[in-house]
């Protein structure tokens, strides 16, 4: 304590004789230290306060060093020290003191302190008061506080962990949001383990960190001595206290959990409707024993695992069903095609919010026609559902059956509708539509309500094909309007026909045209092999994400199976005599200059019958192509279109007839011929063969 050097014991005038009996009910002594003389008094409860009996204390400070322990005098002296130093008014301050018997006790004092004129302390009157319930009640408030704020913090914990398995739809989201550092680490676990019941046996599905799996506990029995196993059997937590507990509960397990330093454990059964799906184990290595309130917070953490993994589970169970069935509904395998390349590719939508959002009604198509032609089909169900790829199967059946029937373009798309709208399924569906033929590339196009296709050239370059459309399929039949348009464009040898659902350039907020222009970009820089484009473009609707499936079709025409060796063509309108005339000449020239003299009778006959039946039978002109295909043999193709959709047929001519003919001699004099409508009209078709000679000869200029 201060020492001022006094020793006398003088009463100040102002003294009580007797304490406050306020600061005596209150267990307070009261001092009263006079700078100066250096003697400080103290009243009768402030000798109870330091165990001091009256004739033990002399008003001597000194004399209380019996009481107070070197290190919190000399800690309390300084503290004086400075608040007499500085002109400070007051000062408070808690030390111990030793008891009688030795014990020590916390004690407060407040002093206040009295100054003369030039701010010189001269006096100090004060308390002191036994100060160990306040501080035993601080303390106890002090560890209420951090153990209500502990409960807050791992209730917020559980809550933000909850937060995230809102958003995990599979079971591997789930693992992930459980091993995430933001995660359960923050509850102080060291490592975790999680297994799912599957076939009466418990299925370890994570351990985490790296190094912590125990050899043997990928799949055990419920039945088996593991704690894991008994949460499972018992339908209870098993919280394990220490490393004792655990070595002696589970004698087959610790052994090989001893590197990992475990000193508590707790193991919660994952239950859903009184049945239990799986367990997790949280391990510890820094604590021992669970409070009460520790156990109900991993409880109701196990809870809300429990609901996640079977949100997840009966996700994952739904998606595999509609998938199954979407797969089931698209085609098993692409068949080949003679003269062209085809690659299909698809890819489900993002993970959605509910199960079974992320399959649609996305299809492609390809349906081998007669002639070598092919029909190229894409198209999208309305909907994200089981109940769209079910409709898509549908359609996609009747779609091809009446392409393989022989109709035209146009009429297979409005049967497709008509059938559509006749499922009363409340669904209507985009749809686009080529026939194409590998051997001449022409290429008949029809599309209900879909996006444009795109061409990529062999020389790299990109264009969207404008295709005159009409309304979905379903629609246009509910409103009467089931007429769609034919465009027909040509694809050179090496040139790409892109056909794809609107998932690859629709997304929100982004203009249609904006995305076709990106598509076309993407198109123009990637390779020219059609199955790595088709890869590259389903990489980027990938990096793209969105909710919207994408499926897709490209067709590139083969130069080595029909090259053209040349085409020639000639319009002829009715009553044109001056044009029948020339394209009698073109054929003429054309079977010299080919290599075709050994057939010219035959050749000049059936491209005259051919012209003349369009002429006769129907309203409009005629347009004659020749062309020469060259591949495992070389063809001179006949083609006269014209705007009649009638069919020809053959007739009996009978003895006097003069005409019905000409089919009878079309057949007998040509290799292969045929009928393809195009548009509103069609084209009537045939091929002679080349002898070998005469295209050896021909290739050498001869001719």
């Amino acid at each position: 304590m201060v020492d001022r050097g006094a020793s006398a014991l003088s009463l100040p005038d102002d003294w009580p004789a007797h304490p406050d009996p306020i600061l005596a009910l209150n267990l307070m002594g009261s001092f009263d230290w006079d700078l100066d003389t250096g003697v400080f008094l103290m009243d009768a409860q402030a000798h109870e306060v330091f165990d001091l009996r009256p004739d033990e204390y002399d008003g001597d400070p000194r004399t209380l060093t019996s009481r107070v322990p070197p290190v919190e005098g000399r800690r309390l002296d300084t503290f004086v020290a400075q608040a007499l130093k500085d002109g400070s008014e007051n000062y408070g301050a808690y030390f111990r003191i030793r008891l009688r018997d030795g014990t020590l006790r916390w004690t407060h004092t407040q002093g206040y302190i009295q100054r003369d004129e030039t701010g010189r302390p001269r006096r100090v009157i004060g308390i002191v008061r036994d100060a160990t319930q306040e501080l035993s009640d601080n303390r106890a408030r002090r560890e209420q506080a951090d153990q209500d704020a502990d409960r807050d913090r791992q209730t917020s914990i559980v809550q933000m962990i909850t937060a995230a398995l809102a958003h995990a739809h599979t079971v591997i989201d789930v693992i992930d949001v459980l091993k995430d550092t933001q995660g359960i680490t923050h509850l102080g676990a060291a490592s975790l383990v999680m297994g799912l019941v599957e076939a009466g046996r418990i299925r370890l599905v994570a351990e985490g960190p790296a190094g912590s799996f125990v050899p043997g506990t990928r799949i055990t029995g419920i039945d088996e001595n593991y704690p894991m196993s008994e949460a499972v059997r018992t339908l209870a937590p098993r919280f394990i206290e220490s490393p004792e507990d655990f070595a002696a509960s589970y004698p087959l397990l610790w052994p090989h959990i001893t590197d990992l330093k475990i000193t508590s454990a707790a193991y919660l059964p994952l239950i859903v409707q009184a049945r239990p799906i799986g367990a997790i184990g949280l391990l510890y290595s820094d604590r021992r024993g669970f409070t009460a309130d520790e156990r109900n917070v991993l409880v109701a953490l196990g809870s809300s695992i429990a609901q996640s993994l079977q949100r997840a589970m009966f996700y994952e169970q739904e998606k595999d069903l509609a998938q199954g069935l979407q797969q089931a509904m698209l085609p098993r395998s692409i068949p080949d095609v003679p003269g062209a390349d085809i690659a299909v590719r698809y890819r489900a939508a993002s993970p959605g919010g509910s199960p079974g959002r992320d399959i649609g009604g996305d299809w492609y198509d390809v349906i081998p026609l007669p002639g070598g032609r092919v029909g190229a089909v894409i198209g999208d169900v309305q909907g994200h559902d089981t109940r769209a790829a079910a409709v898509m199967g549908q359609l996609r059946i009747v779609l091809r059956a009446y392409a393989a029937e022989g109709h035209t373009p146009a009429t297979v798309m409005a049967r497709a509708s008509v059938f559509l709208h006749e499922l009363d399924t409340a669904r209507f569906a985009t749809c686009l539509y080529a026939e194409v033929d590998p051997a001449t590339g022409v290429v008949q196009l029809v599309r209900a309500g879909h996006n444009d296709p795109m061409l990529r050239a062999k020389d790299g370059t990109c264009r969207r094909v404008s295709v005159e459309g009409g309304l979905p399929l379903g629609l246009s039949a509910e409103f009467g309007h089931i007429e769609y348009p034919v465009t027909t464009v040509e694809l050179d040898t090496g040139d790409t026909l892109v056909m794809c659902t609107d998932g690859l350039v629709e997304r929100p907020g982004v203009d249609v045209d904006a995305g076709l222009r990106w598509l076309g970009a993407l198109i123009e820089s990637g390779p020219e092999d059609v199955c790595e484009l088709a890869d590259r473009l389903i990489d980027a609707a990938e990096e793209r994400g969105g909710q919207d499936d994408v499926a897709l079709l490209l067709l590139r025409r083969r130069a080595s199976a029909a090259a053209d060796g040349g085409r020639l063509r000639q319009h002829v309108a009715q009553g044109d005599a001056g044009a029948l005339s020339a394209a009698r000449h073109m054929i003429r020239t054309a079977v010299r200059t080919w290599g075709v003299r050994d057939r010219t009778d035959e050749v000049e006959l059936v491209a005259d019958e051919l012209i003349t039946n369009a002429l006769l039978h129907t309203e409009g002109a005629a347009v004659i192509t020749l062309r020469v295909l060259t591949g495992s043999a070389r063809r001179l193709r006949i083609e006269v279109e014209d705007t009649s959709s009638a069919l020809p047929r053959r007739r009996e001519a009978g003895e006097q007839g003069v005409s019905g003919r000409g089919l009878l001699l079309v057949d007998q004099l040509t290799d292969i011929w045929g009928v393809e409508p195009r548009g509103g009209g069609k084209v009537v078709w045939c091929e002679f063969e080349v002898p070998e000679g005469a295209r050896g000869r021909a290739e050498q200029g001869e001719w």
